[in-house]
């Protein structure tokens, strides 16, 4: 089971695992509502390294992206569940639109986004490429969002 901890812990645990030759997979998100799309998003990502890391959107960070109605889920509860996954090592929440603070103080070894993101645009990837790292996109498993499931609970509440 991962855990969910601060920036300067996860920095303490950089440089452990910087030292013991452990390839760092950074990924982010919402994940609000996870579901299989979520799950197998991140077991791909946790395949191309030792340790994989998410940053996760805190609440505030949500509801400026995603609109007022966002999350469902509190971030406290986000984190607890992404960490209990079998593939998430860390998680560590953010506060700003972009992970990009986040991704200059870990400085991770690989850079993941879903497929919906053109590489060229992945935020951070300047910092890990220049660190000698490298950036790959996942995709995602068709028809699995989130925002589909709200959109299906509304449906059926409206009836």
């Amino acid at each position: 089971m991962g855990n969910v901890i601060g920036l300067e812990e996860l920095l303490v645990v950089r440089k452990r695992l910087k030292n013991e030759g452990r390839r760092v997979v950074f990924t982010n998100g919402c994940f609000d509502i996870l579901h299989r799309g979520h799950v197998e998003y991140l077991q791909k990502a946790k395949a191309l390294g030792d340790v994989l890391v998410v940053g996760l959107n805190t609440d505030n960070s949500v509801r400026r992206i995603k609109g007022p109605d966002r999350p469902v889920v509190e971030e406290n509860d986000r984190a607890h569940v992404l960490a209990a996954l079998a593939p998430v090592d860390y998680v560590c929440l953010f506060g700003g639109d972009t992970p990009y603070e986040l991704i200059r103080a870990l400085v991770p070894d690989i850079l993941v986004k879903g497929a919906d993101w053109p590489v060229e645009k992945v935020v951070g990837k300047d910092i890990v490429e220049a660190a000698g790292g490298s950036v790959k996109t996942i995709e995602f498993l068709p028809n699995r969002s989130t925002t589909g499931i709200l959109e299906r609970i509304r449906k059926k509440s409206s009836h």
